[in-house]
């Protein structure tokens, strides 16, 4: 009995002097040494960046005075303008053509803290055409007492060939992504056509009148290349065709938003809507909305 109370005497003897030993240890030893995280890399937006983009256009062109001018410098001076105002008789409508653009980019950003400021021009190739026509017809005893006819068929045609912006940006940084608005000067390059068929013939009713009564008579008028006094509707109209091309060069306004996103610090993905005026021009107003995505390197 007093040798197994012994044993138990000297078993919890050494279990304490473990434990004592054991609560001396350093646990820091055990964990491992210590270590600062690597440091996480803040993305700057700032630098010179070059692009290229892609998407879809859609131009409204209003045609609606277009053909004005170039029928006045044939009906100036005449009845058909005096009395009928030949020059505001026909109207094309209004167009829309839209088709997939693309073009390039280039800008420099200037960043602080999480506000970004830059300047950007692009370049996008277009080249749809727009057309429009009208066509009228007028007749009446004009101011010279002949029955006289006034018939226009016209068309407008208009072609954005291309245009390119130069615009402010202002854009605040979340992380990886950077909205940002844009507005600034637009140039736009078209090729234009307009064609009119122009008609303005008459002639006495008073003496065809009389003809027709069995008292033959000079029938006075004008107009004709072919006519038939005895049933003028008969003759043969004579047709002139007046017509214009020119390409013209434009400037506008140009503003648009977007959402900018670092794939890298250099590697730069965007989505952009961009709305452009051109300044009335011709009788022509232009306006063209733009959908595209990007892509561009930073340097």
């Amino acid at each position: 009995m007093r040798a197994l109370t012994l044993s138990l005497l000297a078993a919890l003897g050494l279990g304490a002097a473990s434990t004592a030993r054991a609560a001396d240890l350093d646990y820091d030893y055990l964990r491992g040494a210590d270590y600062d995280p690597a440091p996480v890399a803040v993305l700057d937006w700032s630098g010179v960046y070059l692009g290229g983009h892609g998407g879809y256009t859609s131009a409204a062109v209003g045609s609606k005075g277009t053909l004005q001018s170039l029928i006045y410098q044939r009906s100036h001076d005449s009845t058909a303008e005096t009395d009928f105002r030949a020059s505001t008789l026909i109207n094309p409508s209004n167009a829309r053509v839209g088709d997939v653009t693309f073009g390039g980019y280039v800008g420099y950003n200037m960043q602080f803290d999480q506000f970004v400021f830059g300047i950007e021009g692009d370049y996008t190739s277009f080249g749809r055409m727009a057309v429009s026509g009208d066509r009228i017809g007028r007749f009446g005893t004009s101011s010279t007492g002949l029955f006289e006819t006034v018939s226009l068929n016209g068309y407008s045609a208009t072609r954005v060939n291309d245009y390119g912006t130069i615009r402010g940006r202002a854009g605040y940084v979340l992380g990886s992504f950077m909205p940002y608005v844009t507005a600034g000067l637009a140039i736009g390059r078209a090729r234009i056509a307009d064609t009119v068929a122009y008609r303005d013939y008459g002639y006495s009713l008073t003496a065809y009148n009389a003809t027709l009564a069995g008292n033959a008579t000079y029938v006075d008028r004008f107009g004709y290349t072919s006519f038939n006094p005895a049933s003028p509707a008969d003759g043969t109209p004579a047709v002139s065709l007046l017509a214009r091309t020119r390409t013209r060069v434009v400037a506008g306004f140009a503003a648009g938003v977007g959402l900018e996103y670092a794939v890298t610090p250099n590697i730069l993905l965007r989505g952009e809507y961009q709305y452009v005026l051109l300044n009335n021009f011709d009788g022509r107003k232009i306006n063209l909305n733009t959908v595209r995505g990007g892509a561009a390197v930073k340097f």
